[in-house]
């Protein structure tokens, strides 16, 4: 079983910036790509950006070049650097994890969410 610990969010003001954290426990011996989602009231969540285990990334097309994505292997953490925020950044973010444990079936996991809010 694989546990994921949020941090980070919070109410910030519009131009402001945030840093999320993601940190994954549990039976986990490899983690292939980590994700950052959002859902905003009254939306359907959406992905944010993502990072292979050889840190290849993608990120959404309202994110690109504000946000940025990175992992720590050792630690089994991923973080969601995000600057220059905007209104409609509002959410709730939810980490992701797609990987194998030591034994049994490979994982697919979230994170409980993290509310960011950024007022205008």
């Amino acid at each position: 079983q694989v546990q994921l610990v949020e941090s980070g969010g919070g109410l910030v003001q519009a131009g402001g910036s945030l840093r999320l954290s993601c940190a994954a426990s549990g039976n986990i011996a490899v983690i292939n790509v980590m994700a950052w989602y959002r859902q905003a009231p009254g939306k359907e969540r959406e992905s944010v950006a993502q990072i292979t285990i050889s840190a290849a990334t993608n990120y959404a097309d309202p994110v690109k070049g504000r946000f940025t994505i990175s992992r720590d292997n050792a630690k089994n953490t991923v973080y969601l650097q995000m600057n220059s925020l905007k209104p409609e950044d509002t959410a709730v973010y939810y980490c992701n994890v797609l990987g194998s444990p030591w034994r049994g079936e490979p994982f697919d996991a979230w994170g409980q969410g993290t509310l960011v809010t950024v007022s205008s």
